[in-house]
């Protein structure tokens, strides 16, 4: 039996959205609390959320990394947000691995994809009558722009264009903005990232920081590489940015 109202989120960005941890060590999704729908391998039905979330969803000529996706913050995240809104997730994955946001600009194949895997998922649920009750975006994203050193004030700009136009062109309300972490052996390296992350959040007002945790973890030892994180840091960060997410839709729209 399909849900009578969701809440509809589109889980972007880069591997650590994307996920590359161990399915096996992130928690179960009760059922009835949240589902993925896998715009290319499943456009006929919802699935339950499991993970590895999105794990096969890859197009070709799209968001393409198959085999890379392990396990992700999603379920921490929907089971955050469930907690605090109790109405269902209809997740859409629509992360790439090592992606610049210089790839993720409006003309770009993987925009185009995420365009087409969000209005699906919505065509889908309105033709069946499943209410929307809220329409928005996960993101989280920036490593690779650390690593080659892309100008700040670019990123910003060329970010701020990304976001604002996905969120109109999918009728999306919010960005729920998980700022990135730190390099492991560099712990300067993606300040500038953070920095126009965090000025996004403050000068755009439906963009939301939702998360700051990340660049804590590799103090705590919960780091897999350089770059990547354990499936318990991206428990702990699923679950801080599921609650403000949930409450934020929750309290206050």
């Amino acid at each position: 039996m399909l849900p009578s109202s969701v809440d509809l989120l589109a889980f972007m960005g880069q591997s650590n959205m994307a996920g590359r941890g161990v399915a096996a060590q992130a928690p179960a999704v009760p059922e009835g609390h949240g589902y993925e729908f896998r715009a290319i391998t499943a456009p006929d039905r919802l699935s339950p959320l499991v993970e590895p979330f999105g794990q096969y969803e890859d197009k070709p000529d799209g968001i393409y990394e198959p085999g890379m996706k392990s396990g992700s913050m999603v379920s921490s995240f929907v089971n955050a947000y469930y907690a605090e809104t109790s109405t269902p997730v209809v997740g859409v994955s629509a992360a790439k691995g090592g992606s610049a946001i210089a790839e993720w600009l409006p003309e770009g194949a993987y925009y185009r994809d995420a365009v087409e895997r969000v209005q699906r998922c919505e065509f889908w649920l309105s033709a069946r009558g499943v209410n929307i009750a809220h329409r928005n975006m996960v993101w989280c994203q920036g490593c690779t722009d650390g690593d080659l050193h892309t100008d700040p004030q670019v990123y910003y700009e060329r970010t701020k264009l990304v976001l604002t136009s996905f969120m109109r062109d999918c009728d999306l309300a919010y960005c729920f903005l998980i700022r990135i972490g730190n390099h492991r052996d560099d712990p300067a390296l993606y300040v500038p990232i953070q920095k126009m992350q965090e000025k996004l959040a403050a000068d755009v007002p439906n963009i939301v920081l939702v998360s700051q945790c990340l660049a804590s973890f590799a103090a705590k030892g919960l780091m897999k590489d350089e770059f990547h994180y354990l499936q318990e840091g991206y428990n702990l960060v699923g679950e801080e940015a599921g609650k403000a997410s949930g409450a934020f839709v929750r309290t206050e729209h």
